[in-house]
């Protein structure tokens, strides 16, 4: 843990030129420090966090129509803690406070032909798309929701909408009907953006029927504004109160925005828990809060410059999305891509990175294991000589991610493996450009962000695991959860197992020597043998030295009174689980892990279920094993591979 190997190093001139060390800088200079590392510079932040924010405000030109009374009210308090008490602003605003012939969208979809956006062309659009909802009497505090493909019109929007301090809430296109009425259905939307369709793998697909099915269960929506995408004139006949995306928006020509001046805490977004479980939880996100927190993470961690091309492979129904979308407020270019990232090719998100000259790329963990193992080499094959960052995120990225990233994409470029959730629509730990990149490790924790690894006496540890905690408030918790009056809910969700502190439900370790973090899982889906806690990150980390396992997902099955660990596997092509395989698989992780690691039954499956969001869902088989519901089948990707998992003799003995 102590001496993970070192794969990239920032240069003294680029450190020494990034957004991070003028912060710092200021920093210094304000409060006469000597501050020149950013172990120091992060121990400032969160021993000094009101002042952290003050300046960061400033920093980030937030703009305001009124200025707060103060930064918070006591950042000891959680939850509950008053961020920029007395300040009114728009988010929007802020995104939207450049408008030149600098390209803000870039927009792919599959099979499709590249369409792009000046920052003057978004706003316009915005400006006739404010008017349109206007005049359909969306005003402050009405829900406007999306469900849409990752497309420009996305963006306009939610731009629209939130200009006018309605609140902005979205989903991906491929949600089943009861996904999203499981999301929409709880914060009662009054306007619903979609698209008649979304392509995917070479194929198009109806987005249409499912809205008509959607709407049956929604009566309070009073305007469906419908996108032609996948054909020209779609046909509205079938969705009541219908109208084309081009009729909605004819009426109006651009005019100046007039962004409507909301309290720090008015809410921005409604975000929800994955719902693998239960119905999601729906958290609502304030203008203040994002904004700055987002900022925070573009500016200083991601060092965003106006020149930078900004790229996230996501869907709507993501935070990362959201996370993305944030950029404007820097005026880079934001790319988008809606599709398939292996069709036709695992070649289509580099080849068109080549073409717009993609900075940082944005993608899941999941996706760097598939490119490696599809033996796709895009340093060879594409010109990636403008790619200066990778963001990894979704699920751990195991240290052979981190070396295939170095060895076959670029070697000269910084890999940030970044984590935090939807909660915060951000991260906890991410990277930035004052630390070496080591493999395995996120680079280090957020600024003014008090994340430690607690024992579970609730202490600080280092280079031993523990839980994910915060122990200081920040600006983009959520202000509460929806239909939640007394916060009994956000409660349960993040502050009964250390009071006051905030349990993000992640298993992780923090190097004592290098202060970079390893996750290892969800800590709810730790196991518990004997009753030593272990993460199922390592276990999936040692069987990547398998060619025979393509995939896997390891769940704690009760059995005689404690924890027995059962190993789920898909193989490779013409390879079935024998004897010998589940020796060398067991062997494997006793080697790589420890004894107590090894899986007391090796089962082979045809497929592991994961979210939409391609993340692994453990806690879903895990129900499934032990004869419980997965009330929440439309938030997975592949729900029906679920039934492999039940009844089976092998979990009886």
């Amino acid at each position: 843990m102590n001496d993970p190997k070192m794969l990239w190093q920032p240069s003294a001139a680029f450190t020494e030129k990034s957004n991070m060390v003028r912060f710092m800088n200021e920093v210094n200079r304000r409060h006469g420090l000597s501050l020149s590392t950013y172990g120091e510079l992060w121990q400032w932040s969160v021993d000094h966090i009101p002042e952290f924010w003050g300046l960061f405000w400033e920093f980030a030109g937030i703009i305001v129509s009124k200025p707060y009374d103060r930064v918070v009210d006591d950042p000891g308090k959680m939850p509950g803690a008053k961020w920029f008490a007395g300040a009114e602003l728009n988010f929007a605003e802020n995104l939207l406070r450049f408008r030149d012939d600098e390209t803000a969208l870039v927009f792919q979809g599959e099979g499709q032909s590249l369409v792009s956006y000046t920052y003057k062309q978004l706003y316009d659009e915005v400006s006739r798309m404010a008017q349109a909802l206007k005049a359909a009497g969306v005003q402050k505090g009405d829900r406007v929701a999306g469900f849409m493909p990752n497309m420009p019109q996305t963006i306009i929007a939610m731009l629209a909408a939130v200009s006018l301090g309605a609140i902005w809430s979205s989903s991906s296109p491929d949600f089943g009907i009861k996904g999203v009425l499981d999301r929409f259905g709880q914060i009662e939307p009054k306007v619903l953006f979609t698209a008649d369709g979304y392509f995917y793998n070479g194929k198009a697909f109806d987005s249409l029927e499912k809205v008509g099915g959607i709407l049956k269960q929604l009566p309070m929506v009073e305007k469906v504004v419908v996108v032609g995408y996948t054909t020209e004139k779609p046909d509205l006949s079938k969705v009541a109160n219908a109208v084309s995306w081009e009729s909605f928006l004819a009426p109006y020509t651009p005019t100046e925005i007039d962004f409507v001046q909301v309290p720090a805490e008015h809410p921005l977004y409604v975000m929800y828990s994955s719902g693998t479980t239960g119905k999601p939880k729906c958290m609502v996100q304030s203008h203040a809060g994002i904004l700055t927190n987002q900022l925070k993470e573009h500016i200083l961690h991601c060092n965003l410059q106006r020149e930078d091309v900004l790229f996230y492979f996501t869907t709507c129904g993501w935070m990362m999305w959201n996370w993305l979308v944030c950029g404007l407020g820097v005026g880079t270019t934001l790319v988008l891509y809606d599709g398939s990232p292996f069709h036709p090719g695992p070649e289509v998100l580099w080849k068109l990175a080549e073409k717009v000259g993609i900075t940082i790329f944005g993608t899941s963990a999941k996706y760097i294991s598939a490119l490696d193992e599809a033996g796709y080499k895009p340093g060879s094959d594409c010109n990636l000589e403008k790619l200066r960052m990778i963001c990894s995120t979704g699920s751990p990225l195991a240290v052979s991610g981190f070396e295939y990233a170095y060895r076959e994409i670029k070697a000269d470029m910084q890999l940030a493996s970044i984590s935090g959730g939807t909660d915060l629509n951000g991260c906890f730990a991410l990277g930035n450009p004052m630390l070496p990149v080591h493999a395995g490790e996120l680079q280090g924790p957020g600024l003014a962000l008090k994340v430690h690894a607690f024992n579970e006496e609730g202490k600080p540890v280092t280079d031993e695991t523990g839980e994910l905690v915060c122990a200081a408030a920040f600006p983009s918790m959520p202000v509460y959860f929806w239909n939640d009056p007394d916060g009994e809910r956000y409660q349960n969700a993040y502050f009964t197992k250390y009071p006051g502190v905030w349990t993000h439900g992640d298993f992780i370790s923090v190097n004592g020597k290098t202060g970079g973090i390893t996750i290892y899982g969800r800590s709810d889906a730790t196991l518990n043998p004997g009753g030593v806690r272990i993460g199922t990150a390592d276990i999936y980390t040692a069987l990547e030295s398998l060619e025979a396992v393509t995939d896997s997902v390891v769940v704690g099955q009760q059995w005689d009174d404690d924890v027995r660990v059962v190993l789920f596997v898909t193989l490779a092509k013409g390879i079935d689980l024998d004897e010998a395989l589940v020796k060398e698989i067991k062997t494997t992780i006793r080697v790589a892990c420890s004894p107590r690691h090894v899986p007391a039954k090796v089962i082979q499956v045809q497929e592991i279920p994961y979210t939409i969001n391609m993340k692994k869902v453990e806690l879903a088989v895990r129900n499934v094993i032990h004869g419980k519901p997965v009330t929440n089948r439309d938030a997975l990707a592949n729900p029906n591979c679920l039934a492999q998992y039940e009844g089976l003799d092998e979990l009886n003995n």
